[in-house]
């Protein structure tokens, strides 16, 4: 299947997103620039205050008229820190709202995208924006945004602070503009498409890496360790090429801005030799004008600097708010099943162009019974599942789930073996289904599919802390916690893809006693992975090679003498 990357929003697109994410918290925002300037402007007293020292001490006056400009220096420091950090924490509240308004509608949309989109996106192009683009922005935002602004203010001030001395210093400080201009916008059109590239490439490495994880032991049965480490290893060193050519640019763009920070000094320096030797300024505002000058170091720095987070900000902004403002599939509401049957007709269905995996396929499955797909690995029984659970759309035919699509509002749950416990308490986890379950419905579900017994004994029962960083659940326990969550979700359609294949010969049956309860009195379409499943099916439909070879009761196929037959034989055999 093609991999078919999760949608980037345009520039104007995610400003528009941001603006609406800022628009609520514009008040707090004033608030906090109002705080900034006024910390700067009692920032930018201190030149000045330095100056009028240096002319008192060119007057020779005593020292003791030094006492007050210093107390006011003091003073000035004081009340700058002070107004900096009461405004930065205003500002850093109002971003932090707004990213975790961003975050919101991004989790929330992921949650409805279609199963289809996200296995063709492949769960690395997700996971790294939910990881490290959200990481970005949130460092970017707590960090990068206070400093900005504030360098900004400091910046804007401070030249306006020289233009009051002397206009012509003012002038003089210019001179580093079209060096620091042309610096920034070279580094602008070489670091957006790199930061593009890189968040691209990391998801491709996760990708790479969640795939051999998750695969492992597959990968070791066929002997394709090495082959997939070469793959872990191409991705990575993609990525890691990327990173490096990013710090090469870095520090080109740092080199760069020194030459222009050296040329406005030199040029304010001779602008005060001129004045003060022609008695148009005295020495005391050249040295404040020196002051200004070497004070706007550090801001142009770090406002430039922050150029380079911007850049992997507004890389990581775009990914997101690309998801977040994803449109509803259309007609994702308009229908509503009448009952719970199952109607697949002349289904065909190929992940590449050219190699069908499903062949004109037609199932009908009546409300409440329960059917068994088997076959031969490769036979197409996965891929019937997933498409009449709506994960994919057929390539040709149809799919009907109570007279409805499946992807157009039908209640379907599709149970695999690849079972989530999410982290918190048991209850949490299991009122995932049905929030508003109450103890005693979270027990009969459990007691239903086997696992009261295993959950009472937990150390706090129903509020054990289970999944990451909690009590570790076997893979039977975890899969018994599938089935509790879909009782307490009660569909009336369940597709059941191997569910009970990843527990051992004793876990298998105690999972085929829970799922068999789960499904009682729902129509299913199970995945077989041991044949007691089909033997306990109401029917049973053989696929090979992608199209439908025998269907029937368990009897009736075992007494044909087909591919049925043939494979319960040889499974009863090694039982």
């Amino acid at each position: 299947m093609a991999r078919e990357l999760l949608p980037v929003a345009s520039g104007r697109r995610t400003l528009r997103a941001v603006g609406g994410l800022l628009r609520p918290r514009a008040w707090t925002i004033a608030a906090a620039l109002t705080i900034l300037v006024a910390s700067t402007l009692a920032g930018l007293l201190a030149p000045p205050l330095i100056g009028h020292i240096v002319d008192l001490v060119d007057d020779r006056r005593g020292a003791g008229s030094v006492t007050w400009p210093a107390i006011l220096l003091v003073a000035a420091a004081l009340v700058e820190g002070a107004l900096s950090a009461a405004g930065i924490a205003r500002l850093a509240r109002a971003g932090e709202g707004a990213l975790a308004g961003l975050r919101e509608r991004f989790v929330a949309r992921a949650l409805r995208l279609p199963l289809e989109q996200l296995e063709r996106a492949g769960s690395g192009d997700l996971t790294s924006r939910v990881t490290g683009d959200v990481t970005v922005i949130a460092e970017a935002v707590r960090e990068a945004m206070p400093a900005m602004v504030t360098s900004l203010l400091t910046i804007g001030l401070t030249l306006a602070g020289m233009a009051v001395l002397d206009w012509r210093f003012l002038l003089a400080a210019l001179v580093a503009v079209p060096v620091q201009l042309y610096t920034v916008r070279w580094y602008g059109r070489r670091a957006g498409p790199l930061y593009a590239a890189q968040r691209v490439a990391v998801g491709a490495q996760q990708q790479e890496l969640l795939g051999a994880i998750d695969g492992a032991g597959t990968v070791r049965a066929f002997r394709l360790t090495e082959r997939h480490l070469d793959r872990v290893e191409r991705r990575s060193r993609a990525a890691v090429d990327l990173l490096l050519r990013g710090v090469s640019l870095q520090t080109r763009f740092y080199s760069r801005l020194h030459v222009g920070e050296y040329l406005g000094l030199f040029a304010v320096l001779v602008v005060g030799f001129v004045l003060v030797r022609d008695g148009a300024a005295t020495a005391g505002t050249a040295t404040a004008a020196a002051l200004y000058f070497h004070g706007l170091f550090g801001p142009i720095n770090v406002a430039l600097s922050l150029v380079d987070d911007a850049q992997a900000a507004a890389a990581g902004l775009t990914r997101l708010v690309g998801v977040a403002d994803l449109s509803e599939p259309p007609g994702a509401a308009a229908a509503t099943p009448r009952d719970a049957s199952i109607a697949a007709s002349a289904l065909g269905h190929a992940y590449v162009e050219g190699h069908p995996v499903l062949h004109d396929v037609t199932l009908d499955v009546a409300p409440g019974q329960r059917v068994a797909l088997v076959g031969a690995s490769g036979a197409g029984k996965t891929t019937l599942a997933k498409l009449i659970a709506g994960v994919h759309r057929p390539a040709t035919g149809s799919v009907r789930v109570g007279g409805a699509p499946p992807a157009a509002g039908t209640d379907v749950v599709l149970v695999t073996q690849e079972v989530h416990v999410f982290a918190g308490t048991l209850a949490e986890d299991l009122r995932l289904a049905a929030p508003e379950a109450a103890d005693a419905e979270l027990r009969s579900a459990l007691d239903l599919v086997g696992a009261l017994g295993w959950a009472e004994r937990l150390p706090s029962g129903l509020e054990a802390e289970v999944g990451d960083g909690g009590h570790a659940l076997t893979i039977a326990q975890a899969q018994q916690l599938a089935f509790a969550r879909l009782v307490l979700a009660d569909p009336p359609v369940v597709v059941l893809d191997e569910a009970t294949a990843e527990a051992g010969s004793a876990g298998a049956r105690v999972l085929e006693a829970a799922a068999s309860a789960a499904l009682e009195g729902r129509t299913a379409l199970v995945v077989a992975h041991r044949l007691t499943q089909a033997a306990t099916a109401d029917r049973v439909v053989v696929l090979s090679e992608g199209r439908v070879a025998e269907s029937g009761t368990h009897a009736e196929l075992v007494a044909a003498g087909g591919r049925y037959a043939a494979l319960w034989s040889a499974w009863s055999s090694q039982r």
